[in-house]
């Protein structure tokens, strides 16, 4: 069959001539010293540690707004806050979120998710939006200032 001639074609190089043998060795031998040559990695110094880690954009987007009402305040006074996050957040995502950009230790993260309610205004119906908050507890000594003086 006409079609499958381009299998029957194939020539080994070796096999053919010196020449073409010759060539088929450097082509393997440079493809051996490819995979032999290990990459070079730069080796980093240790430096010295920041205080605090940096707060990168996906960790600002955790925090929505701080939650202030009247039993947050009084939370205040036994070291918890609570915070507005996203949907999507998780307790790690939190508590990193909150050391970075506060500079606090923290010991617990408690996580509420407000289920979205209905309500009636007249004869209209709609949907209040339902939110996930976070209840954050720093350690005895440290304070986050929610709201600047």
């Amino acid at each position: 069959m006409s079609l499958f001639d381009f299998l029957k074609k194939r020539i080994d190089p070796v096999k053919s001539s010196e020449a073409g043998a010759e060539q088929f060795n450097r082509v393997k031998k440079a493809k051996i010293e490819k995979k032999v040559s290990p990459k070079k990695k730069e080796i980093k110094e240790p430096s010295q540690k920041p205080s605090k880690k940096r707060v990168s954009g996906a960790e600002v987007l955790v925090l929505q707004s701080p939650h202030v009402t009247e039993k947050a305040t009084d939370l205040s006074q036994e070291n918890k806050y609570v915070f507005k996050v996203s949907k999507r957040a998780n307790k790690n995502d939190i508590k990193r979120a909150i050391e970075g950009s506060y500079n606090v230790d923290i010991e617990s993260v408690r996580i509420i998710n407000v289920p979205k309610k209905k309500r009636k205004l007249g004869r209209q119906e709609g949907w209040r939006k339902g939110y996930k908050k976070a209840i954050v507890k720093a350690k005895k000594g440290q304070k986050i200032e929610i709201l600047p003086r």
